[in-house]
């Protein structure tokens, strides 16, 4: 009978160290719109492995031997939205000193928004957090001035020839109008979501901005943040997921729990209700 050897000690901890890696890479992607793809992407290379391995097809194995870089390559580019968004989550610059922004900011954009609603015209705007938002600044003017909400309704009112676009707010300064938001591809979006709500989503699953979205044809609020979307607010909801965001320094937490929740596109977390959004807005703080 064969003696058992023990692993030396760089053995265990070589072991110990792919165990944690694999727990957290299925802790990332679990619930998200990765997982299946993840799932069946293992799936198909064990099996293959399994299948060379005992039929003995060499050839095969050798094929997979040398394309293991280029599989490597195909895993980067299938799930490059995931791992953009977690590396820029985990690489944020304040990560022990989180941006806070005033009241007065929060107090300036719900004064705008609800007249922006009262009189229906749409309005889409982010609000800048801790991940750059130069590229999307880049597609529209450039104003650098200071937020004030005479200057934001002025700048989507009709026949403005910024209207149509984006409006990025970082601090208390409107930094540029008339920017193009990426829009969300996400097919299991609602029908009756126009191209400002998908650009809102589109823009919070790049970056950490939380995004106000004002509807032209009904004057409905809604927000999005974290790739998730809240509708249908009145001014106390509206003020309260602002200053959840804005005003509340986060606590510390785990980084990789923080970047997969940043990632949660998964049907039950769409399902929320909007209650219990603005609940994790607060709670988020």
């Amino acid at each position: 009978m064969e003696q058992l050897h023990l692993p030396s000690w760089t053995g265990a901890l070589e072991i110990l160290f792919l165990a944690v890696a694999i727990y957290y890479i299925i802790l990332f992607f679990r619930g998200t719109r990765g997982a299946q793809m993840l799932l069946g992407f293992v799936v198909l290379m064990t099996l293959l492995l399994l299948l060379t391995h005992f039929s003995h097809l060499d050839v095969l194995s050798w094929i997979l031997s040398r394309f293991s870089v280029y599989l490597a390559v195909a895993f980067v580019v299938i799930f490059q939205p995931e791992i953009r968004r977690a590396l820029a989550e985990l690489g944020r610059q304040h990560v022990f000193a989180p941006t806070v922004q005033s009241r007065t900011l929060v107090d300036h954009i719900v004064q705008a928004v609800l007249l922006l609603a009262d009189r229906k015209i749409g309005a889409l705007l982010a609000i800048e957090r801790e991940i750059g938002t130069r590229p999307i600044q880049e597609t529209g003017t450039a104003i650098d001035g200071l937020l004030t909400p005479e200057l934001l309704i002025s700048i989507f009112y009709p026949h403005n020839p910024l209207h149509d676009g984006g409006v990025v707010i970082c601090q208390d300064r409107i930094k540029a109008a008339g920017c193009l938001f990426p829009l969300s591809q996400r097919e299991e979006l609602s029908k009756e979501l126009g191209t400002r709500h998908r650009a809102a989503l589109g823009m919070t699953e790049e970056t950490d901005a939380i995004v106000v979205v004002v509807s032209e044809e009904t004057g409905a609020i809604s927000v999005a943040f974290k790739g998730r979307l809240s509708r249908g607010l009145d001014e106390e909801r509206l003020r309260r997921m602002l200053s959840a965001v804005l005003l509340r320094p986060p606590r510390a937490r785990d980084r990789w729990r923080q970047a997969r929740e940043q990632i949660d596109l998964s049907p039950a977390g769409l399902a929320k209700t909007d209650e219990q959004q603005t609940q994790e807005f607060e709670d988020y703080a």
